[in-house]
């Protein structure tokens, strides 16, 4: 489908869903962010919900302002993903031990190393640029300069919510790795001292909504902000590549007889900002739960822990600011769904996945989901299908 438009207070709200298919409360936060003074586009992904300050799934094109509730609290949270040489053919009846293996090799919920990963030793691991994001680390916000050391222990591990790890098949039977983080605690504490300086600033005072308090060019608050924001987006970008050398080792070691290759790493953020030139203007283009989508543009759209991913070629749309969606997008609360079902409505929805169905998980049940089928269908202006992957290994924290 192509996009609806609905009007907005300075903006029209472009929109690639039904506008009546999309909750209240998600509707009201889209008029708010319509209203900043320095918007200058709004584009709506079809997996759009209610968030935090700002509706995950959208795409907010500001000029000389960037909101930093509207990034979130995960700054750099995505995906990366990668095909390999196994087969379907190649693997064990029982993938029990294989999911015990990665979940040994890799951190998971609030866990970290037990001394930093080192980067000369990590398969596969490019350490172009990965000491100086440690020396940048001395010009971040004293506010977080204390958590250095439990900083760099968390490279390399996967978090909770919904981040996750899988062993995936795509239609032909080909294996690939797939991997869902950001940037773990260090990216939430900088987000949040930074959400919590701009609430404070005279300017943003009158907005109808004070989570969408945002930060003004030439400032020393914004340059402090730009600073810390884009050494998050390398932190998690780091993370990703960490983690996905251990699972790759992993998968080496477990398939020793294979001798097993992979291919280019995909890899992208939706979480994030970049500086981009529209209509002849440079603006702040803010992603919440959305990928660049520009033309030739690989990107990593997954479902829920039961139902598939999909790797998809950006088209290039400039109606949607280069952006598709980021995946399937709730339809429920994480309270909600705890309330609607139980472990053992999830163990029939992630039947042949060798994951975690207990209760503790229930908030990511594949019913709390979009369709993620629905979702691609919304969005065949903005990419291509490349390749529809279904999980046969899921870890979560």
């Amino acid at each position: 489908m192509s996009y609806v438009e609905v009007p907005g207070a300075r903006v029209p709200i472009r929109m690639w869903t039904d506008p009546a298919s999309v909750e209240d409360g998600a509707m009201q936060q889209l008029r708010n962010v319509a209203t900043l003074p320095w918007i200058k586009g709004l584009a709506v992904m079809p997996d759009v919900h209610y968030g935090k300050g700002a509706t995950v799934g959208s795409v907010i094109a500001m000029k000389d302002a960037v909101c930093p509730a509207a990034v979130g609290v995960d700054i750099g949270c995505g995906m990366s993903a990668v095909r390999t040489s196994l087969t379907a053919n190649d693997l064990p009846g029982d993938l029990s031990k294989l999911r015990s293996r990665i979940e040994q090799a890799i951190p998971v919920g609030a866990g970290l190393h037990k001394e930093a990963v080192d980067p000369s030793r990590l398969y596969g691991f490019s350490v172009d640029g990965y000491d100086d994001l440690w020396k940048r680390f001395d010009h971040i916000t004293d506010a977080v300069k204390f958590r250095q050391e439990r900083a760099q222990k968390q490279i390399g591990t996967l978090g909770s919510g919904n981040h996750f790890i899988e062993f995936c098949l795509d239609e032909t039977g080909v294996v690939w790795l797939m991997l869902h983080s950001g940037s773990r605690n260090i990216g939430n504490e900088l987000a949040a001292h930074h959400i919590g300086v701009a609430r404070g600033l005279s300017h943003n005072q009158n907005l109808v909504d004070r989570d969408l308090a945002v930060f003004l060019a030439a400032t020393p608050e914004m340059e402090a902000y730009r600073n810390d924001l884009f050494w998050a987006q390398e932190y998690a970008k780091y993370n990703r590549a960490a983690m996905m050398s251990l699972f790759k080792e992993v998968v080496r070691k477990e398939f020793r007889k294979a001798k097993v290759s992979f291919d280019h790493e995909i890899s992208c953020h939706h979480n994030y900002v970049a500086q981009e030139r529209y209509d002849g203007m440079d603006l702040l283009v803010t992603r919440k739960g959305a990928i660049r989508a520009g033309s030739g543009d690989y990107g990593i759209i997954p479902g829920s822990m039961g139902t598939g991913s999909y790797i998809v070629k950006g088209l290039g749309n400039e109606k949607s600011f280069n952006s598709a969606s980021h995946g399937a997008g709730r339809k429920m609360s994480r309270t909600a769904a705890k309330r609607k079902f139980s472990a053992r409505d999830l163990v029939e929805q992630t039947k042949g996945v060798e994951c975690r169905k207990d209760s503790g998980v229930v908030d990511e049940i594949p019913g709390a989901y979009k369709s993620i089928e629905q979702v691609i269908d919304q969005q065949t202006d903005l990419v291509q299908v490349v390749a529809r992957l279904k999980q046969v290994v899921c870890v979560k924290g």
